[in-house]
């Protein structure tokens, strides 16, 4: 198995086989375990702190897919430096400063309100992040450096495996920590998010549901995780670019802590190489009669 790096440090890994045979290529944008030195000089928070954002080791569910012969992009650098899965105009304008900022306008979304932006600036449980305002040459270079050759990879993934096989199709695969049930249902172990049928083809969505399910898993359906924008920015079904995002409950490969590999993770692995695998036969399937005709 090839592991090709990126040349800059901190970036994302590419990994897989030496060839492309498979449509479907995975992204893991949010398991970024690197916490730069200059994070600690800005932050008023630990690292330990910060770790809350991560989908811990949720990049070690790719290793069967990567066997199976798929291909994962996999983000090293910490959520909390830079989120891969906001759009680079999610920006929270209370803590960037304003003076000679060249960056394009910051956009309001319920996520930035929240404090998860392109660039987190609070949590929850432990309030601001930052000491000050953050200048905006410090978050150009984040863009430059991390969000953009990470969504450039992803479409160059995408678009070679279209012209390949006539169709591609990205798993943005993250992890979750467990949801609350409501109304006495039994909370779900994965949610499946493709921005409400507007990401993907129905029948491949019903395809990871039918996946889901016949694992033994109960599965929510666009709620509370839709899909981000990772999905828009790279998925266009009628062109044949399919995107679903995959919530995995943290809880069924991750110890009791949740802080590290649990007795789950080898069947979870298995479980998302089984997703993959059976994607990929549905869109060769699909390609196969255009290719007679």
């Amino acid at each position: 198995m090839a592991r090709y790096l990126f040349p800059m440090p901190d970036s994302p890994r590419l990994l897989g086989p030496s060839r492309i045979s498979s449509p479907v290529f995975i992204a893991v944008p949010h398991a970024g375990r690197v916490y730069p030195d200059e994070l600690g000089a800005l932050s008023r928070l630990s690292n330990h702190d910060l770790s809350i954002l991560e989908d811990r080791h949720a990049d070690a569910l790719v290793e069967a897919a990567l066997a199976s012969g798929h291909h994962a992009l996999v983000a090293d650098t910490a959520r909390a430096w830079i989120d891969l899965n906001r759009a680079e105009d999610e920006l929270d304008s209370v803590w960037i400063a304003t003076k000679d900022r060249a960056l394009v306008p910051t956009r309001s979304t319920a996520k930035v309100r929240g404090g998860l932006g392109v660039i987190p600036t609070r949590l929850a449980a432990a309030g601001e992040i930052w000491r000050q305002p953050l200048t905006a040459a410090d978050v150009q270079r984040r863009i430059d450096e991390h969000h953009r050759p990470y969504h450039h990879a992803v479409r160059e993934a995408l678009h070679q495996r279209r012209q390949m096989f006539g169709a591609a199709l990205l798993i943005d695969l993250h992890s979750m920590p467990p949801v609350r049930s409501e109304k006495g249902e039994s909370p779900p172990h994965i949610v499946i998010g493709d921005l409400f049928r507007r990401s993907a083809d129905p029948d491949l969505v019903d395809l990871v549901r039918a996946e889901c399910e016949a694992a033994g898993f109960v599965t929510a359906y666009n709620v509370p995780y839709a899909g981000g924008a990772t999905l828009e920015r790279h998925s266009r079904p009628a062109q044949g670019l399919h995107a679903i995002q995959v919530e995995i409950d943290r809880r069924l490969y991750l110890d009791s802590a949740s802080k590290e590999h649990g007795a789950g993770l080898p069947a979870m692995m298995q479980f998302v190489r089984r997703l993959a695998d059976v994607l990929r036969q549905a869109l060769l399937d699909q390609a196969m009669p255009m290719a007679a005709e």
